[in-house]
C-alpha cells in the first residue's frame, strides 16, 4: 500500500467519524404505554394514555374534554422506565410520586404531568 492510499483510508476514517459525532442519535423513550384516568366535564370517566413516551422531557397529561386544569388519577406505569408524576402541570412544585416500571396507584394519587428516566 503505497503512502498516498494510507492517507486517503486515514482521511476517509476520520471524516466518517466526525459525521458520527455531528449526527445527533435518536431521542430516548420509555417503551411501553403509561395509563391514567380522568373525568371529562360532562361527568363521564375516560382513560387516557402515552405510548413510548420520550424520555426526560415533561408532559403535562393531556385530558380531552376534561375541565381545564383539573388533575388525572390512578397512574399505571407500563413503560420500562421509571415515571415520576407530579400534582402541578409542568412537573413543578414538591408534590410528586415515583412509579418503577410495571407499577401503579391509586384513584388517590392526583397527577397533572408527569416525566420518565
Amino acid at each position: 500500500m503505497s503512502l498516498r492510499s494510507i492517507a486517503a483510508a486515514a482521511g476517509a476514517t476520520a471524516g466518517a467519524l466526525v459525521l458520527l459525532i455531528a449526527v445527533p442519535g435518536p431521542a430516548s423513550a420509555a417503551t411501553g404505554q403509561f395509563r391514567y384516568s380522568y373525568t371529562t366535564a360532562e361527568g363521564y370517566e375516560a382513560v387516557g394514555f402515552l405510548n413510548n413516551p420520550a424520555s426526560g422531557e415533561c408532559i403535562n397529561l393531556p385530558a380531552p374534554g376534561s375541565t381545564p386544569g383539573s388533575p388525572s388519577r390512578a397512574p399505571q406505569n407500563r413503560t420500562d422506565a421509571t415515571a415520576t408524576v407530579f400534582l402541578e402541570a409542568d412537573c413543578d412544585g414538591d408534590t410528586y410520586y415515583s412509579l418503577p416500571p410495571g407499577t401503579g396507584a391509586s384513584d388517590r394519587l392526583l397527577v397533572r404531568s408527569v416525566v420518565f428516566s
